[in-house]
């Protein structure tokens, strides 16, 4: 069976408008899928569309959609309710704040909870039954090493995380044994545009072209992705965050956040 026949002939992307979820769509159609490319700015997604299909020849849709919002999971259903989709990915949900709970405000919490929870279970309850009934498909969902501990700065955040990755470890459990592929792939850091706009900011890099240190590539996540489609629940990308992986499970749940909160504090000193 190849790749096209087991996964397609129809993806989501959820989060495609640039970084890893548009290199990822770029990688699902170089391998036979047709693309439906979700995120919010239509303009953006428009000239991502035209690129994937002027490489690949595969058919793509583009749709602008705010997944934070209540009625995002309805209108992704509703613009591919004529297409059989065999694989969904949830790359969505970076933190563009990074700064204390209670500075910010409820609305931006609650966003980040409904970006990084409600909205993926939602698709998932959507896309899965038909997977299922076929007897194949794919799910990828993308988590943090935010979600291994609780550190400052980023509590919504780092909890929405934790809950993506134990949720795609369930959701694992239950449907691999029908058929469906389901990894959470939990990055570290990555040199996205949404990394590279945060560290500028802080001034830890000098401009939004340069490279985060310690970045993991975005064609390494791909890479590794692929590589693992069928190693779920969960796989950690990169050296680095495999060994901050084994870290986090060698000590207790006290020591994992100090050690989460010290990393932390000394990032900012550094922007300072």
């Amino acid at each position: 069976m190849t790749f096209a026949q087991k996964y397609g002939p129809w993806a989501v992307v959820a989060g495609a408008s640039d970084g890893v979820g548009a290199a990822l769509a770029e990688g699902l159609a170089e391998r036979g899928l047709n693309i439906v490319l979700v995120a919010r700015r239509q303009g953006v997604l428009d000239e991502v569309a035209a690129g994937i299909e002027g490489r690949t020849g595969v058919s793509t849709r583009s749709l602008a959609v705010d997944l934070a919002h209540e009625d995002a999971a309805a209108a992704i259903a509703e613009a591919t309710a004529d297409l059989e989709v065999g694989f969904l990915v949830y790359c969505a949900g970076a933190d563009p704040d990074f700064r204390p709970f209670l500075d910010n405000t409820l609305a931006a919490a609650e966003s980040m909870v409904a970006r990084n929870c409600l909205t993926p279970v939602r698709l998932c309850h959507h896309f899965a039954p038909g997977m299922v009934a076929r007897g194949r498909g794919g799910i990828v969902l993308f988590g943090s090493g935010a979600g291994l501990a609780g550190g400052p700065n980023m509590v919504a955040y780092a909890a929405s995380k934790a809950f993506d990755m134990v949720f795609a470890e369930a959701l694992w459990a239950e449907l691999n044994p029908a058929g469906v592929d389901v990894v959470g792939l939990i990055l570290g850091k990555t040199n996205t545009p949404a990394l590279r706009r945060l560290e500028y900011e802080r001034g830890q890099i000098a401009s939004e072209e340069d490279v985060p240190d310690g970045a993991v590539d975005v064609s390494t996540v791909v890479t590794e992705a692929f590589d693992n489609l069928t190693n779920g629940p969960t796989v950690f990308v990169g050296e680095d965050m495999r060994a901050a992986a084994q870290l986090m499970g060698s000590v207790s749940r006290n020591q994992a956040v100090a050690f989460l909160s010290a990393a932390i504090t000394s990032s900012m000193g550094e922007s300072t």
